[in-house]
């Protein structure tokens, strides 16, 4: 049975989405404070997390458990609507997030979305370009010889330029692909995840080696010398 670890320290939040979550037929482990649920993340295969926590911040949580070289997915649950607030805890290594207060049938489809990326498709082997390659099978990156330490969408997002290398792929196609989103979506999370993703491999945007912007289109993974 497919284990989720909530982390979540409001009983009006934690009750009902535990009890939603155990209707859908997964088996939920319930923690009210960060300690627990950097405990508890080692054997989950999906981790919702609130960033207001009593003990440790939710994003010094997600970091703990990218620490411990986990890749479980992480879900962020935030009441902070800053995108600076958002951005840290993308960066500290959650997958995706969800604002409060939030629709539970969304909450529920994010849910299935990284569980799915998470058990993987049927594409299987190695892509590359320039000196990045990607272990699809794996789950693993590599810039050189170094291993990139990404998220799950850092790496769907990564998976999906490189795979193109040399053409442009769409906003919307990168919406849909990394995020299932409908088309015409707001794309800032994008634009957030690529700005880290080339921070990760040292890339500079005003003069790119690897993901060029091209504008009013998308973006491009740069395949020559």
């Amino acid at each position: 049975m497919t284990r989720i670890v909530l982390v979540e320290d409001d009983p009006t939040i934690s009750e009902p989405l535990t009890r939603a979550l155990t209707r859908e037929g997964y088996d939920v482990e319930w923690h009210g404070t960060g300690t627990g649920g950097v405990g508890a993340a080692e054997d989950a295969d999906l981790v919702i997390l609130d960033l207001g926590l009593p003990d440790i911040d939710g994003v010094d949580v997600a970091r703990r458990i990218r620490d411990k070289g986990l890749q479980v997915p992480i879900l962020m649950l935030t009441a902070r609507a800053d995108e600076v607030d958002l951005v840290v805890g993308l960066d500290a290594g959650a997958d995706d997030y969800v604002t409060k207060p939030f629709r539970l049938a969304e909450l529920l489809a994010r849910v299935r979305a990284l569980l799915r990326r998470r058990a993987g498709g049927d594409v299987v082997g190695e892509i590359a370009a320039r000196d990045v390659r990607v272990d699809i099978a794996g789950h693993r990156a590599f810039l050189g010889e170094s291993e990139l330490q990404l998220s799950s969408k850092e790496f769907e997002l990564l998976q999906a330029l490189v795979a193109n290398a040399g053409s442009v792929v769409s906003r919307d196609a990168l919406m849909r692909e990394v995020w299932e989103a409908e088309s015409g979506a707001p794309s800032k999370t994008l634009d957030m995840h690529v700005s880290w993703l080339r921070r990760k491999l040292g890339d500079d945007a005003a003069n790119p080696r690897y993901i060029t912007t091209v504008r009013g289109m998308g973006f491009r993974f740069e395949n020559g010398d």
